[in-house]
């Protein structure tokens, strides 16, 4: 019997992905455990393992296809002693009513995804199925932007749509509910101005803005995953979150000595020194025991409950080609100041090489951002959901300080914490800030 494979989630959160690469060919015999394709996320590049043995008898989607959908069928296995040619056969038809249904959604560019002909028939048979809306008016849609609109009480027949033909699908719904348009359709004139609601949530539409530059003036990039799902959570942060902002300087002189100290004393190893710690080393410590000294602030916000977590999980913001992503420093206030070093250096480098996995970089209960070594002096970070806290630290710098009535001159950096004023509020954050500034200014106490 064929064994169908299909794209794998490959985190809890993934809808789609890309197929970079095929590792196998047509008739190739594979085992399990055997790598056998390249998946690319938003934020990594990711190996699939085969799970069962046979032969590769029909690869569905091929390398270089995006926005592939969860669960849809990218390849089919021949059995050991199954004909390869029945099995792909087999396969290809008895898989395709599952991804037909995901392959509905995307908008005319993800169409080549659906490349076997069963497969890519079943989105045009679901398109010729018109629903009728309460006036009576045929409108084109997906069987699902149907279901949506039917809860969300909408009237299909007052959205814009953007599928093929005109056809409404998934986002066009959701942008409909987002910008508070598209309700039922009492009268005609509530059927004209619901579909100039929908950008509204988006910003102006591309047509709109290009009629703004002269034509060949620009050249249009395509989003990839990453920016896709930047764009989306800092939306979704700024719209949902109620950002508070707290700032504060703190004076570097004796943590620059005491860095310097432990680097000197480091020992060897192959001739290369076992841990250069950082400043930003030094900033994720001092933030991590600052929520253990401040429990209340290492919390996340739910519309039912405070989760307050018992450990620091710090995520700390490296930016890659095309966007950024958050490596998380797991316990990081039970850690020493050598194995968070050594860890984010591990970290970083598998960032910018897309290699790490969904469990690194989801989840934390706080975050980092450090533009000091790009010059920056200060500025403040947008909180990253279910965080309720970010520190975003600027450049520390030479400064004129007052000190027993006199000017003298220290090396200063000037931090800001955006917090979740759901959760953490005001007073709360410049306790937690407070903290921190004084394991900053007394560094020793990170030693023990």
């Amino acid at each position: 019997m064929p064994i169908n494979i299909t794209m794998p989630a490959l985190s809890p959160t993934m809808e789609e992905g890309n197929l970079a690469k095929w590792l196998v060919k047509e008739g190739d015999k594979v085992k399990s455990g055997d790598v056998i394709a390249e998946i690319e996320t938003d934020k990594a590049t990711m190996e699939v393992e085969a799970v069962d043995e046979g032969t590769v008898a029909k690869i569905v989607v091929p390398a270089g296809t995006e926005g592939v959908k969860v669960n849809a069928l990218i390849a089919v296995l021949a059995a050991d002693g199954e004909d390869v040619a029945a099995a792909a056969k087999g396969g290809n038809g008895a898989a395709a009513p599952a991804p037909a249904e995901k392959k509905a959604e995307p908008a005319p560019a993800s169409a080549p995804v659906s490349a076997p002909v069963p497969v890519a028939a079943q989105p045009v048979a679901a398109a010729s199925q018109a629903a009728k809306t309460e006036s009576g008016a045929r409108v084109f849609s997906s069987p699902l932007a149907r279901r949506l609109a039917k809860d969300a009480g909408i009237d299909l027949s007052a959205i814009a749509g953007s599928g093929p033909h005109g056809r409404v699908i998934k986002k066009d719904v959701e942008s409909a509910v987002a910008g508070g348009g598209a309700k039922p359709a009492a009268a005609p004139a509530a059927g004209v101005a619901a579909p100039a609601a929908a950008p509204l949530a988006k910003g102006m539409s591309e047509d709109a803005v290009l009629k703004l530059f002269e034509p060949g003036s620009y050249e249009l990039v395509p989003h990839d995953g990453m920016r896709k799902t930047i764009a989306k959570r800092l939306v979704e942060s700024k719209q949902t979150i109620p950002h508070f902002y707290v700032s504060v300087d703190c004076e570097l002189d004796a943590l620059l000595a005491l860095r310097a100290q432990l680097n000197a004393a480091s020992p060897e190893k192959d001739g290369k020194p076992v841990y250069k710690l950082s400043v930003n080393d030094m900033v994720i410590k001092a933030l991590a025991l600052a929520l253990r000294d401040v429990p209340d602030a290492n919390v996340s916000w739910t519309d039912s409950n405070m989760v307050k977590h018992k450990h620091a999980d710090v995520g700390v913001a490296v930016s890659i080609p095309g966007g950024l992503i958050t490596p998380i420093v797991r316990q990081a206030e039970l850690k020493s100041l050598s194995a968070i070093s050594n860890e984010m250096k591990d970290l970083g480098k598998r960032a910018k090489d897309r290699k790490l996995k969904p469990e690194e970089y989801q989840g934390g209960t706080t975050a980092v951002s450090n533009m000091g070594m790009m010059g920056v002096k200060d500025f403040a970070a947008v909180v990253n959901p279910p965080h309720a806290t970010i520190l975003a630290v600027g450049a520390g710098e030479e400064r004129v300080v007052v000190k027993n009535k006199q000017m003298v001159i220290a090396n200063v950096m000037t931090v800001t914490l955006s917090t979740d004023h759901r959760c953490v509020d005001g007073a709360l954050g410049a306790e937690l800030l407070g903290a921190f500034k004084r394991y900053i200014e007394n560094p020793m106490g990170m030693l023990v």
